[in-house]
């Protein structure tokens, strides 16, 4: 399927469209290599010549950067330059869901964390020698035994070890530890993150900023999720340019998945 892609009358050198898009000139020029705004028009003294619609596709470029990163952006918008319009939506709606299903990790931490909090505050205290092994331990967070050695080997958690080759035994507190790391891995923290929240959370001994971090990734998300609906209009209209002059065709290779999607 061939979609055809027209230019708005208007026209930019390099350094004009840098001027009212905000990138620089050699931006201009690397992402017009890349494949992130349609080739430009070279005159006869090999000059480039923009049109509008590389404004609007730089405008989509700085905004899906925000929401997907640059390395994702830059792939969805040769996806959109390149796939089926069918092909092209779709990986954009992929962009959507995979913030949505961001969100809803997050929220589920923050959920499980208010309920450890919850039962830690009902629970009885913990009677001497009370401790589980690292099967029982692994099976009631539903992660290998191979996960918590990981974690106690990035010093996430500590547990209990009489001589240096005995067995490992959890306490209530590292089982409670154990218990934040596993919640914040599933709200999408990766390990240095969850290594700051920890020693915080040592320090104050409190969850306030396991929550907090949990928080400031919903309002992350939430940041991103609005930069992808920004970008969504100036999608549209790559996606359905006005009839206009300049007829230029796109290149018609389908890649077998959207290229933006990690």
């Amino acid at each position: 399927m061939r979609r055809t892609k027209t230019y708005g009358p208007e026209q930019y050198t390099t350094s004009q469209l840098a001027a009212v898009s905000g990138y620089s000139a050699q931006q201009v020029r690397d992402l017009d290599h890349l494949g992130v705004i349609p080739p430009a028009v070279r005159q006869s003294n090999g000059y480039r010549q923009f049109t509008r619609i590389h404004v609007t596709a730089l405008r989509a470029y700085r905004d899906l950067a925000i929401a997907a990163g640059p390395v994702a952006a830059r792939a969805t918008m040769r996806d959109v330059h390149h796939l089926p319009l069918d092909e092209a939506i779709a990986c954009i709606v992929a962009l959507h869901v995979d913030l949505a299903h961001s969100r809803d990790d997050a929220v589920a931490a923050l959920r499980a964390l208010d309920s450890i909090v919850d039962e830690s505050a009902r629970d009885m205290p913990a009677a001497a020698g009370d401790t589980m092994s690292i099967t029982e331990l692994s099976t009631a967070l539903g992660v290998r035994s191979s996960t918590l050695r990981f974690w106690e080997q990035e010093e996430l958690i500590t547990p209990e070890r009489d001589v240096p080759l005995a067995a490992r035994r959890y306490p209530p507190d590292t089982v409670r530890d154990a218990r934040i790391v596993a919640t914040l891995r599933a709200g999408g923290y990766r390990i240095p993150a969850i290594r700051a929240v920890m020693t915080s959370l040592h320090a104050l001994d409190s969850t306030t900023d396991a929550r907090k971090a949990l928080h400031n990734r919903l309002r992350d998300i939430a940041i991103r999720s609005d930069a992808l609906l920004r970008a969504g209009a100036d999608l549209s209209n790559l996606l359905h340019p006005p009839a206009v002059n300049n007829v230029m065709s796109s290149n018609t290779s389908r890649p077998a998945r959207c290229a933006g999607l990690r």
